[in-house]
């Protein structure tokens, strides 16, 4: 189902869905031919991207010019890609339609997608992200497990490159003596310029799902996939989200913590679907998207676990409640 990659492109960066959909820095290339990129928050440039995660949703639009398709692929943040497929694409759409054929099925499978970035720009300035779809396949669970440790390590060198560029001026020559490798000094210095400091703490917990996806990859990583950490943002036209949606999207990192944190963890295990336990990180998530740091999280894991014994850990990073 996958075409062969061509030649002379920028290179298909590796990157979590919450990375993405949290940028709105477009920058624009200048010439016909010159690419253009989304500025990421931790200093990525991305005119393509290589994503993958279980397909959420897949539908077909007929317009006068044919066919367009619209999806999202849900990763192990829990967050999601979304993507088209043009009518301008016609080389993609018999194999679109046997997706959706699958899709329409009831069947949830895992994909791969290299896709071009795309974004809009609201009528109140909200850029509001997608991709367009260049290439796809349907993947075995190993092909997907290799892309969860190559996207954790790219996003990990990112958040090192950043936490290396905190207190240093935001120039070439000051970022590169701190550090920040050369190929993402350009990115972070329009990226800093833009977003300023920010807690990264998220893009962390979401390297953390990553690797203990991987590490499980034995499990039916289907089933496995987190609930959406993101409110559903419907389209209003191709790959258009409203704006009001994609502001609570954004601000969910930054909630101040509400109550306590361990009736929190408890209430988080106690409710879990999944008969084998929640997953460590999972846990974590809930406690950082409430404002809690990930640092207390921790420590109220093990002191519900270790001193009240009131969760129990029947298996490597996966809790249950001691009933």
């Amino acid at each position: 189902m996958i075409n062969q990659i061509r030649v002379g492109r920028q290179s298909a960066i590796r990157i979590f869905a919450q990375e993405y959909s949290d940028s709105n820095l477009p920058l624009e290339g200048i010439g016909e031919y010159a690419p253009s990129f989304i500025i990421t928050k931790l200093g990525a440039k991305i005119n393509r991207a290589l994503f993958g995660g279980v397909i959420d949703r897949f539908e077909r639009r007929d317009g006068d010019n044919g066919p367009s398709y619209s999806g999202q692929l849900r990763d192990a943040t829990g967050g999601v890609h979304r993507f088209q497929i043009a009518p301008f694409q016609p080389e993609l759409h018999a194999d679109a339609e046997e997706l959706l054929a699958r899709f329409e099925s009831g069947d949830r499978f895992l994909m791969m997608m290299v896709g071009r970035a795309r974004w809009f720009e609201s009528d109140d300035g909200g850029i509001f992200t997608s991709f367009r779809a260049e290439e796809f396949c349907i993947v075995q669970r190993e092909v997907y497990v290799n892309w969860l440790v190559e996207t954790s390590a790219a996003t990990l060198r990112r958040l090192a490159a950043y936490s290396a560029s905190l207190g240093s001026d935001n120039n070439s020559d000051a970022l590169e003596s701190v550090g920040v490798p050369s190929d993402l000094i350009e990115g972070m210095i329009l990226a800093k310029g833009h977003y300023g400091e920010f807690d990264p703490e998220s893009y962390r917990v979401g390297v953390l799902q990553g690797l203990s996806m991987a590490l499980n990859s034995n499990a039916d990583i289907e089933t496995m996939m987190p609930p959406s950490v993101q409110e559903s943002q419907p389209s209003v036209s191709e790959g258009i989200f409203s704006s009001n949606e994609s502001e609570d999207i954004v601000n969910k990192s930054n909630l101040a913590p509400q109550g306590n944190v361990e009736d929190l963890i408890l209430s988080v295990v106690r409710n879990s679907s999944n008969v084998d336990g929640i997953p460590y990180d999972s846990i974590v998530l809930a406690c950082t998207e409430a404002g809690f740091s990930r640092e207390s999280s921790e420590d109220a894991i093990e002191d519900l676990r270790d001193i009240k014994c009131q969760i129990i850990e029947p298996r490597f990073g996966f809790f249950q409640i001691l009933d």
